[in-house]
């Protein structure tokens, strides 16, 4: 196979991947981004892999946490993707927007998004400028069958935080 790092860039840009909400509770903060680096890993046992970028108040809380909650964000969930991937809790308290509940652990659990489960953090694997939480699922909610948010939908906001 030919060619360089600006043919692989040009093939990951064009990829459309759904996008998620990851939250995160741990001695007493709390926090949520937007994520599109999500996917099921396994599927005996069940396993989940999320990726968090290292540069983020998120991703500082989850290295901590024992569970993390994942959202699928619907298509027309605009606005919450939005929330979570154009603000930095640096800056603003994002879920003090948005309605939620404590799920388990204390994680925050969104309201009005259909698919959804909590996991238990198994593993952390260093993957350069994100981290992978290997999750266990532990609790699940099956809404509505839905479109979800793609990637190339969310292109258009800009990052509370370089990725």
């Amino acid at each position: 196979m030919a060619g360089d790092i600006h043919d692989f860039n040009a093939f990951v840009t064009q990829v459309e991947y759904p996008m998620y909400v990851v939250t995160a509770a741990a001695d007493r903060e709390r926090d949520g981004c937007l994520v599109g680096f999500a996917t099921q890993c396994s599927i005996h046992p069940p396993r989940f892999l999320v990726c968090l970028s290292v540069k983020n108040r998120t991703f500082r809380i989850a290295e901590r946490a024992p569970v993390l909650a994942v959202h699928l964000v619907g298509a027309d969930q605009h606005d919450l993707a939005e929330l979570f991937g154009g603000e930095t809790a640096d800056e603003i308290d994002k879920l003090a927007r948005w309605p939620w509940r404590e799920g388990p652990s204390d994680v925050p659990v969104l309201e009005g998004v259909d698919n959804g489960f909590a996991g238990r953090v198994i593993a952390r694997v260093d993957l350069g400028d994100h981290v992978g939480h290997v999750l266990e699922p532990i609790a699940a909610r099956h809404g509505a069958e839905t479109d979800s948010l793609g990637f190339q939908e969310a292109r258009d906001i800009e990052a509370g935080h370089p990725a």
